[in-house]
């Protein structure tokens, strides 16, 4: 009798593009008339990549995606899905980023499509796609790519929008194979609070002047927050159980139990939020990295994350890790990895 067992799914390749051009904290600071040891302490910034006009979201995709394929030893035409599953404040609006990157890839044999989940997207994107690799023996190589500078729509001037001063631009990529057994994707979790759907929204530009550095598109505004004390108030109430549950749930579902748990890469917030999340996991900020040289950039975190870790030696064979992300709306997710 044939094995009903489902197949493993494993990550094969990472890549990342970050622009060369960084705004420091320092900058940051003088921009918004805060404190600069606010910003750089306990805001945790101490420089954010800026795109150019030619890091077009599908063409800092197209790059990190390279080298994903190149780090995988696969070439485009080995794909058979790619998920683009980052901002949608691209090179055109109501339109399709995947099918673009698909073209530049020269991913011919690949279909394309979009997830969004703001900056929950990485986890959702991983669980979609490790689910859709088991149960479709077709889907051999998938990738999963995103890319953000929403940077560019955040008003410095506007208060009410502090907490996003941290945005920053890049791309990251992650390959998944189906069958490999090495940096095999486990189980994941999501919790939603739509009470907070509301809160941060894009608003019109008053003069009606497109602000989109490089003409990346027709899209006029900038995010602002409507409601903000309800929002800070709800946060302060849920974020860190839900943080805490997301986590512990994917950790669980996998087999396995939080002592466990060796490295969490989470999205960049401020330093003291970020510290209590490691403790109540029972983690140091050795088992982590924090991304103060890189800001917030979206869904792009997790991959990032995931990538300085193995650099700096602190993910090892054999380790359970966690990639983690939260996202206005509000969305927490995390997914669970064996390393090696």
């Amino acid at each position: 009798m044939a094995s009903t067992a489902l197949p493993t799914v494993g990550i094969a390749g990472i890549g990342l593009y970050i622009p060369e051009q960084v705004v420091t904290g320092t900058e940051i600071a003088a921009r918004t008339g805060l404190p600069e040891f606010v910003v750089r302490d306990k805001m945790g910034i101490q420089q954010v990549h800026v795109a150019g006009p030619e890091d077009t979201i599908t063409a800092m995709s197209a790059r990190a995606a390279e080298r994903a394929l190149a780090d995988a030893g696969l070439s485009p035409a080995d794909l058979d899905l790619i998920i683009y599953h980052g901002s949608e404040y691209k090179d055109h609006i109501v339109w399709s980023a995947a099918s673009k990157i698909q073209h530049d890839l020269g991913a011919t044999n690949a279909y394309a499509f979009e997830m969004y989940a703001l900056c929950a997207g990485a986890p959702i994107a991983i669980q979609a796609a490790r689910n859709m690799m088991r149960l479709d023996r077709r889907l051999e190589n998938v990738l999963l790519v995103s890319a953000s500078r929403e940077n560019d729509l955040i008003d410095f001037s506007n208060m009410r929008t502090r907490f996003m001063f941290n945005f920053g631009a890049g791309a990251g990529a992650l390959i998944f194979r189906r069958g490999q057994e090495h940096n095999q994707v486990l189980e994941s979790a999501v919790r939603t609070d739509g009470s907070l759907a509301d809160t941060v929204v894009m608003t019109p530009a008053e003069d009606g002047v497109a602000l989109l550095p490089g003409e990346m598109g027709t899209l006029h505004g900038r995010l602002d927050v409507h409601n903000a004390e309800y929002m800070a108030a709800r946060l302060g109430e849920v974020s860190l159980a839900r943080f805490v549950e997301v986590i512990t749930e994917a950790v669980t579902e996998s087999g396995c139990s939080m002592s466990d748990l060796r490295f969490l890469g989470i999205t960049h917030m401020k330093r003291s939020f970020y510290q209590e999340i490691l403790s109540a996991v029972g983690l140091t900020p050795e088992q982590s990295v924090y991304l103060e040289h890189y800001g917030h950039i979206q869904s792009v975190d997790q991959a990032l994350a995931l990538s300085l870790g193995l650099q700096q030696g602190k993910i090892q064979p054999g380790d359970l890790i966690v990639l983690a992300g939260a996202g206005t709306g509000y969305t927490w997710s995390a997914s669970a990895i064996r390393w090696g």
